[in-house]
Formats: structure tokens, sequence, C-alpha cells
């Protein structure tokens, strides 16, 4: 890593420019009819947001461009990972919850893990509309931004692909386990 804590040393950033180059040239159906020149020049005008994708991809998250915000004009990078992130796994929802665990307590809290790679963690229609391009989380599940209304009653949501159909439950938001982890959405 370069000296800065959020910018990538030049080399890193080539190498993760290369990353994602490919992954958008081997998913067109993700992004189609726009052009990798175009996100490439958006993401080394970008050099926080390149690292805060690094962040993803280095945990396992296979960031990869979903879209365009129609209001911003902002590309947006989705974890597009089979399975949910493994370096992003068995983690509470957030310091509430954690702090609420009387023993066994993970190491981390999605909130807090997003909160430090510059990402945001997937709402539920984020979640469906990722599930457009294939079935994601088959054999994992993975943590999605929680409305307050139910956070407030200490429960937290997750998603997964089963029976091919997209299923979104529910946990207390302390409960972690080895096979969930987080989906993060990034805009560039």
């Amino acid at each position: 890593m370069s000296s800065n804590k959020n910018a990538l040393a030049a080399h890193e950033a080539v190498d993760l420019l290369k990353i994602l180059q490919g992954r958008f040239e081997k998913n067109m159906k993700r992004h189609a009819g726009m052009e990798w020149a175009d996100v490439q020049a958006r993401l080394e005008a970008s050099p926080g947001k390149l690292w805060s994708l690094n962040e993803m991809e280095i945990t396992g998250g296979e960031p990869d461009v979903v879209g365009i915000d129609k209001q911003t004009g902002e590309y947006v990078f989705y974890d597009c990972s089979a399975e949910s992130p493994k370096g992003r796994r068995s983690l509470c929802y957030d310091r509430e919850a954690l702090d609420k665990r009387k023993e066994f307590k993970p190491a981390n809290t999605v909130v807090d893990v997003a909160c430090a790679m510059g990402i945001e963690v997937l709402t539920e229609d984020q979640y469906r509309y990722l599930q457009t391009f294939g079935g994601f989380d088959a054999k994992t599940s993975s943590w999605l931004k929680t409305p307050d209304s139910i956070r407030k009653l200490g429960g937290a949501i997750f998603g997964d692909f089963r029976y091919n159909t997209v299923f979104v439950s529910h946990n207390g938001a302390d409960s972690y386990y080895a096979a969930r982890g987080f989906r993060g959405m990034l805009k560039v």
C-alpha cells in the first residue's frame, strides 16, 4: 500500500484496473452499451473510490459495473462474486448488536466494515436487482441494509438465492454465521 491510507500505489492501481477491465469485458450483460474506457477514465480520476474497489476486490467481492445512476451519471459497482464475499463473513449487523452480545463476539460488524471500506451495504431492492444477472448466494447469504423500523426491534435482514428464488429473511442483528457476509455498492 502507499503511505496514503485511502490511495493505491501506482502499480496496485494498474493491477486493479486490469482485473476490473477483464471482469467488465467478460460480463457485458451487466452493463450493456457501456464502454470500459469511460469507466476507466472515471476510476483514474477518483483514487479514493479506486481504493474502495480494491478493498471490495481483496475481500472477495469481485466488483463490477451494474448500471449508471440516472440522477448523477455515476457508474454503479456491486459485489458480483457468486457467493457472499469470503473476507466479509462472520460479522454481526452493527455496533449496537455487537455491544449487546455477552460472549462469542464476532471480530467486527457489517456496518463498521462497510464504512471502513468506503462502500454501502446493498439494500433489498439492490440485492434483487443484482439477482437479475444470475443466482448469487446459492450456498451463502448476505446481510442487507436493514430498515430502521426492523433494526429498532433488534432485527436485521439478509438475502439468499434458493430454489430459483430470491429470499429475504431476518435474524437477530447480533447473530453471525460463517456463511453469511455482505455485499457492497459503490458509485464512481
